[in-house]
C-alpha cells in the first residue's frame, strides 16, 4: 500500500479539467461549473481541444498551453484518449488525477481492460496516482474543491465518506445537506484501478481533519492491504461500513457445509469485524451513523438512560436496545430521589424516566439536568411525542439549553412530521443528533457501542496457551505429499484424521481397510462396537449416499454391512471410485455437544474459520460464526461466544458445562494448520464432540489444492512469522530465543518497562513515563506483522510466561520506503552486546523487506546507543528538536 502523492487529491493548490465543456448537461460541463463554484482558492484551468483559448477565463486548447502544472487533474475525455492524456500530465509534473471517463475494464471486456492497463502504465513512471476510472469524482469541502459532477457541494465537516458508487455518494451529500452535516472528504472510487480503499484508509487514519470514516463497499481487491489499513484506521477513529452486493445471485455447488455457509456476506462481515470496523445493514442505518457522528463527539458510553413523555415509546426503545445487545443504566437511589423532587408523583423514576404526556419544558429540563449529573449514566436518549397540552418545540429548547455544556452523549427523537420538524432543525443547528423513530435512535447508539466493544475486544490481552503447542509438521507434511502424488483433491477420512492428529486435535481412533473381510478382522481386534464408512473420493456426504453403518456389534455384522454398502453404491453411484472402508469405534453422544469447526478459502480474503452447532442439520440450524485467522485463545473464545450453542456449552438443564477452552484451543490449532499448510484450502470437522472431558473429532473432510500460493500470502492478515525465530547464544553459554512479539507478551512487556530505571525510560520514550497503560502495551504487542515488526529476546518459555530481556522494533511508512527503529534492553543485561546484535538482526529484516532506509531519533545524551549506531555505520545528524539527533542508514 502507499499514500504517496495522495495529498494532491486532498489539498491541491491548482486544478485542471481536461475535457471541459460549455454544455451544462455533459460531464465536462457539470464538473467545470462545480470547480468554479465550489470556492476553491487556487487556479482552475479548463482544457477543451475544440474551444477557442480564453486565458482570462482559464480556458485553454492544449495541456501545453497551461500557465502552470496542475497539482490535480480531472480527466473527462473519451476513454481511448485517457492513456495519452495521463502520460502528458505525468511528464509535465502532475502527480494526481481523477479519471471520470467510463469505458474501461468495467464495460468493454478485454479491450477495456487493456485500456485500463495502458492508463496505469502511463502514470507509473511519474509516480502519478489515479482515482477511477468511471467515477463521480471527489469533493474536498474544507478547501472548496468540487471535482465531481455531483448536483451540489457538501458542507465542510469532519466525516470522510468513500464509496464505490457515485449514486450512493450523491445521495449521502443530499441527505446531509438538509441536516447541516459536513464532510472532510467525499471520494467516489469507481473502478479503483490504482487508489483503493486501503490507500485512502491509510491516509485518512492520520488525517487530523477527519474524525470518523464511512465507506460503502461493493468489493475488495487486495485483501491484505485493505485489512492492514482498516485495522490501523479503526484503532484511531470510528470506521462505519455498509456492504453492497451481499448475496450471490446464484449459489455454486459446494462439497461441504462450511463452503455452503461461508457466503459473500458472512465473509465480508467477518473481515469487517476482525478489522474493528462497524458494519451497518442498510443505507438507512448508514444515514443514522452519519447523523450520530456528524453532530456529536463520540463520547457515548454503555450506560444509557432514557427520558420519554410516552410509556410506549420507552417500551419500544428498550425492546430494540435489548435486541441489539445493549442495556439500560440502573439509576441510583440518589438520582431517583432527585427526580422525584422535580417530577409529579405519577411519573416513573425508573429507567426509562417517564415524565408523562403532559410534560412541559421544565420537566424535560430538570430531568435531563439530573441525568447529566448522575455518575451512573453515560448517555441520555430523549424522546417526545406531540400532545395538545404541551409544546414539543419548547421541550426541544429546554433540552438544547441543558446541552449547551455537553458532558455526556445525547440523542433525540421527536416523533411526528410537521410538528417535529422545527425541533429537528433546532437540534441540527446545535449539533445534537436527532432521529425520526425510537428504533433509529437505538440503532445509531448501538453502532458506536459496537465500535467501542470491538476495539476493547481487539485490545484485550489474550491468555497464554495452556501448553506448548508443537505440531508434528513432519507427519502433516507426509499426508500432504501423499495427496500431491495423486494430484491433490479430497483426502480420505483416515488421512484427514491423521492431519488433525498431527496438529494435536484429539481424534477418534481411525483405521482404513480395503475389503469387507479386512473390516471384520479389524473389528475383532478392537472388540468394541464400530462405525463403518465407505472410502471414496467421489462420495463426500457418505451418510446421505448410504455409505455409513452405525453401531455394528460384531465382525460378522461389519462384513455384512460392508457388502451391503458396496451393493447399494454399485446401483446408485455406479461411477464412484471405491477405495475401501474406514472403521472407527462407536462413540455415543451422551451429554456431549456436536460442534462444527471449519476452514474454507475465500477468493478475496483467503482462509476463513467457522465455528457453530454441528451435526447433520448444520445448514438448517445455521448457528455459526466466522472470523479471519490467525487466532489466539481470546479471539477463538469470541468466535464461540457469538453463537447460540455457546449458552448450551456453559451448561444447561443439568448437563455439565463443556470445556470451552479445549474448543477454543482446537480453533487455534486449526488456524495454525491453515497458516503452515497453504495447500489445505478446505477443512470441516463435523462433528467435534465437546463436553466436560474435552473434545474429540469424529469426522473430517480436508481438501488439498496444489495450485494454492506458497507461504502466507493467502492470509488477509499476516500470521505470526515463525520463520524469524532463532536461537540466541550468549557468551556464557546460555541460550535465549529471539522471536517476533506476540499479543500474549503484553504482561512481559509491562514487566520489562517496570524493570527499567527512570533514566532508561527517559532515553527510550523521551519523557519521564511512570507506567505503560494497557492500551499502549496492547498496541506495542498486538502488531500488524505486514506493517511493522518487533523482535523480543526472551528466556525459554511460552509467550506471556517467558521474561523479555530486550526488544527492538521497526515501523514502516505507508510507502514501504523508510522505517523507524526503537530498541530497549534491561539494565541488568548491559555489557552483553544484546543491543548490537538486535540492531543487526532488525537491519537485516528491514533490508529483506525492501526498505530503502532505516532511521531512529536518539537523545544526545544517550551515548551508548549513539556508539552502537556509529559502529553499525549509521550517519548521525541533528534531529527535529535540539535534544535529539537522527541516526540514518541507507539500505
Amino acid at each position: 500500500m502507499t499514500t504517496r502523492n495522495l495529498e494532491f487529491f486532498f489539498k491541491p493548490r491548482s486544478v485542471a479539467l481536461i475535457g471541459a465543456s460549455r454544455d451544462p448537461h455533459r460531464v465536462g460541463g457539470a464538473v467545470a461549473r462545480n470547480l468554479q463554484a465550489g470556492g476553491f482558492a487556487g487556479p482552475v484551468m479548463l482544457v477543451n481541444r475544440r474551444s477557442e483559448p480564453d486565458a482570462a477565463h482559464g480556458v485553454y486548447t492544449r495541456l501545453a498551453d497551461l500557465p502552470q502544472v496542475p497539482e490535480l487533474a480531472v480527466v473527462a475525455v473519451p476513454a481511448p484518449q485517457v492513456p495519452e492524456t495521463i502520460a502528458e500530465l505525468g511528464a509535465a509534473g502532475t502527480r494526481a488525477a481523477v479519471v471520470l471517463s467510463a469505458g474501461f475494464e468495467e464495460m468493454d471486456g478485454e479491450a477495456g481492460a487493456a485500456l485500463q492497463r495502458a492508463t496505469l502504465e502511463a502514470a507509473q513512471p511519474h509516480l502519478m496516482r489515479i482515482i477511477g476510472p468511471n467515477c463521480l469524482g471527489i469533493l474536498m469541502p474544507k478547501v472548496g474543491l468540487n471535482a465531481s459532477f455531483a448536483h451540489l457541494m457538501a458542507r465542510p465537516g469532519n466525516l470522510a465518506f468513500i464509496a464505490q458508487s457515485g449514486a450512493i455518494l450523491t445521495a449521502v451529500v443530499d441527505w446531509a445537506e438538509d441536516r447541516g452535516i459536513g464532510f472532510s472528504a467525499l471520494i467516489s472510487l469507481g473502478a479503483s484501478a490504482d487508489v483503493d480503499f486501503g490507500d485512502l484508509l491509510d491516509y485518512l487514519a492520520n488525517d487530523w481533519d477527519t474524525r470518523a470514516i464511512l465507506i460503502y463497499v461493493e468489493s475488495v481487491r487486495h485483501a491484505r492491504k485493505f485489512m492492514s489499513a482498516a485495522r490501523l484506521a479503526a484503532r484511531l477513529k470510528p470506521v462505519i461500513v455498509v456492504k453492497g452486493g451481499r448475496y450471490a445471485q446464484s449459489a455454486q455447488a459446494v462439497a461441504s457445509h462450511t463452503g455452503a455457509l461461508a457466503g459473500v456476506d458472512a465473509v465480508y462481515a467477518a473481515a469487517f469485524r476482525r478489522a474493528g470496523m462497524v458494519q451497518v445493514d442498510s443505507m438507512a442505518e448508514l444515514f443514522d451513523a452519519v447523523e450520530t457522528l456528524g453532530h456529536s463527539n463520540p463520547r457515548f458510553g454503555e450506560r444509557l438512560a432514557m427520558i420519554t413523555n410516552g410509556g410506549g415509546i420507552g417500551v419500544l426503545a428498550t425492546d430494540e436496545l435489548t435486541r441489539l445487545g445493549g442495556s439500560l443504566a440502573t439509576l441510583s437511589e440518589n438520582t431517583r430521589h432527585r427526580l422525584r423532587d422535580v417530577l409529579p408523583p405519577l411519573c416513573s423514576t425508573q429507567n426509562p424516566v417517564d415524565v408523562l404526556g403532559d410534560a412541559d419544558a421544565s420537566r424535560y429540563r430538570e430531568s435531563l439536568r439530573i441525568l447529566y449529573e448522575a455518575p451512573e449514566v453515560d448517555t441520555v436518549a430523549v424522546f417526545n411525542c406531540p400532545v395538545g397540552v404541551a409544546s414539543s418545540q419548547e421541550a426541544a429548547e429546554a433540552v438544547i439549553e441543558i446541552h449547551q455544556t455537553p458532558r455526556k452523549g445525547l440523542l433525540t427523537n421527536w416523533l411526528g412530521a410537521k410538528t417535529a420538524q422545527l425541533a429537528r432543525e433546532a437540534f441540527a443547528a446545535h449539533h445534537i443528533p436527532s432521529y425520526e423513530t425510537p428504533d433509529q435512535v437505538i440503532r445509531a447508539y448501538m453502532h458506536l457501542i459496537r465500535y467501542r466493544r470491538n476495539q476493547r475486544l481487539l485490545l484485550e490481552t489474550p491468555p497464554s496457551m495452556p501448553q506448548a503447542f508443537l505440531p508434528d509438521t513432519e507427519a502433516a507434511r507426509a499426508v500432504i505429499e501423499r495427496a500431491r502424488a495423486r494430484g491433490g483433491g479430497w483426502l480420505s477420512l483416515a488421512e484427514g484424521m491423521a492431519l488433525l492428529a498431527a496438529y494435536r486435535i484429539p481424534v477418534v481412533q481411525t483405521a482404513a481397510v480395503a475389503t469387507p473381510e479386512d473390516a471384520a478382522t479389524q473389528t475383532a481386534a478392537w472388540a468394541v462396537p464400530v462405525v463403518l464408512k465407505v472410502s471414496s473420493p467421489d462420495i463426500l456426504h457418505k451418510r446421505a449416499m448410504g455409505g455409513v453403518a452405525l453401531n455394528l456389534q460384531t465382525p460378522e455384522a461389519v462384513a455384512e454391512a460392508a457388502r451391503g454398502i458396496l451393493a447399494h453404491l454399485r446401483e446408485h453411484q455406479p461411477h464412484a471410485r471405491i477405495e475401501g472402508f474406514t472403521l472407527q469405534p462407536m462413540m455415543p453422544k451422551g451429554e456431549n455437544n456436536e460442534l462444527i469447526l471449519g476452514m474454507t478459502t475465500d477468493a478475496v480474503f483467503g482462509p476463513v474459520l467457522l465455528f457453530g452447532q454441528g451435526g447433520n442439520a448444520v445448514e438448517a440450524l445455521n448457528d455459526t460464526a466466522f472470523t479471519l485467522p490467525p487466532l489466539n485463545l481470546h479471539l477463538a473464545c469470541d468466535l464461540i461466544e457469538r453463537t447460540r450453542i455457546y449458552r448450551v456449552l456453559q451448561g444447561v438443564g443439568g448437563i455439565p458445562a463443556t470445556r470451552i477452552d479445549d474448543v477454543a484451543l482446537s480453533l487455534v490449532k486449526l488456524s495454525q494448520l491453515a497458516a503452515d499448510l497453504p495447500e489445505v484450502v478446505e477443512i470441516e470437522i463435523n462433528p467435534l464432540l465437546a463436553g466436560e472431558e474435552g473434545v474429540l473429532a469424529l469426522d473430517a473432510r480436508v481438501r488439498v489444492d496444489l495450485s494454492a500460493p506458497a507461504g502466507d500470502e493467502h492470509f488477509a492478515i499476516r500470521p505470526y512469522p515463525k520463520e524469524l525465530e532463532q536461537s540466541f547464544a550468549l557468551a556464557d553459554g546460555h541460550s535465549l530465543l529471539l522471536r517476533p512479539i506476540q499479543p500474549e507478551d503484553e504482561p512481559a512487556l509491562i514487566e520489562l518497562f517496570d524493570a527499567m530505571t527512570e533514566e532508561e525510560r527517559y532515553m527510550r520514550f523521551f519523557s519521564p513515563m511512570s507506567h505503560v497503560p494497557h492500551q499502549l502495551a496492547a498496541r506495542l504487542s498486538q502488531i500488524d506483522y505486514d506493517r511493522e515488526m518487533a523482535l523480543v529476546l526472551t528466556e525459554p518459555g511460552l509467550p506471556g510466561q517467558a521474561r523479555i530481556l530486550a526488544g527492538v522494533r521497526i515501523a514502516g511508512d505507508p510507502n514501504d520506503e523508510r522505517c523507524e527503529f526503537a530498541i530497549g534492553v534491561r539494565h541488568d543485561q548491559g555489557g552483553k552486546g544484546l543491543g548490537m546484535r538486535l540492531m543487526e538482526r532488525i537491519i537485516d529484516y528491514a533490508r529483506q523487506r525492501g526498505y530503502r532506509e532505516i532511521y531512529g531519533d536518539i537523545l544526545r545524551e544517550n551515548g551508548a546507543m549513539l556508539a552502537v549506531c556509529r559502529k553499525l555505520g549509521f550517519e548521525i545528524a541533528s534531529g527535529s528538536e535540539n535534544n535529539l539527533v537522527r541516526a540514518t542508514m541507507t539500505l
